[in-house]
Order: structure tokens, then C-alpha cells, then sequence
């Protein structure tokens, strides 16, 4: 059904995935380009909608703190720990990874509790997340 609705579907579920829930864009972006979208434009919407709903994690660490992550979102303690460390050890490079599943969407959370540049923050997970869907896609077509 949501491959009906395209592009939109695409940017919506990029966003959500984004974001806390459980969620994958992916296989839409692999669909999409199967049935004959322009692979560009895919992976721009994908990129653009998955960048904008980790804005919302950045929003929450900035504003919310750790009690709204562990109390409200349940964030996970070892998840939050595990991105909390890959922040300690790579510093802001460690946003380049923010598509990364289990720690990518505490990354973004740390990056607004840590109070980010929200810039820089914004470029360095923006070209993560473009890399992860240009590779996908290269490899969607590569194989069909």
C-alpha cells in the first residue's frame, strides 16, 4: 500500500524511522527503485526525511534530557550507554553513523544533550545517512 503513495510514503517513513520507532525506510527505497523511480530523486526524499527525524532525537536530548528519554521515550540505559561511549571515543564523527541501528538514534539524542552545534550536527548526520541510501540504492540496481 505505501509503495502506492511514493515519494510522500518515502519521505514519511524515512522520517519515522528516524525518529524512536521501530521502524525501516528501506525496503520502501528498494521497492520504489525496483518499480522504476528515478534512483536520485529516491534516495534525496529517503536522505531528506530520515535527516529531518533525527532532528526530532537532537530536539528531545536538547530540550527533553535524560528524563524524558528514560522516562517518557524508555530509552533503553545500555542503548543510551552504548551511544554515550561511541560519543566518548570518536566525538562528533560519531554523528557520521547516526543511521546505524540500535545506536544511531541515541547518537542523535546525545548530540542534543551534548548540545551540538545543530550545523554541524545537521551536515554530519545528513552525509551519514545520504552514503547508507546511495549505497543501497547502487546496490538495488546493481542487482536487479
Amino acid at each position: 500500500m505505501l509503495l502506492s503513495y511514493g515519494y510522500p510514503a518515502l519521505f514519511l517513513l524515512g522520517f519515522l524511522a528516524a525518529t524512536l520507532l521501530p521502524l525501516g525506510s528501506e525496503w520502501l527505497l528498494a521497492a520504489l527503485l525496483l518499480k522504476g523511480h528515478d534512483p536520485v530523486t529516491c534516495v534525496f526524499v529517503a536522505t531528506v526525511g530520515n535527516t529531518l527525524g533525527a532532528l526530532v532525537n537532537y530536539g528531545i536530548g536538547l530540550w527533553g534530557g535524560v528524563w524524558l528519554t528514560s522516562r517518557l521515550l524508555r530509552v533503553a540505559p545500555a542503548s543510551r550507554l552504548r551511544a554515550e561511549q561511541f560519543y566518548a571515543r570518536y566525538g562528533v564523527w560519531s554523528l557520521l553513523l547516526a543511521w546505524v541501528p540500535v545506536i544511531g538514534d541515541p547518537l542523535c539524542l546525545v548530540g542534543g544533550v551534548l548540545r551540538v552545534r545543530w550545523s554541524l550536527f545537521l551536515l554530519l548526520v545528513a552525509v551519514g545517512k545520504y552514503a547508507r541510501y546511495q549505497v543501497l540504492a547502487w546496490a538495488v540496481l546493481a542487482a536487479a
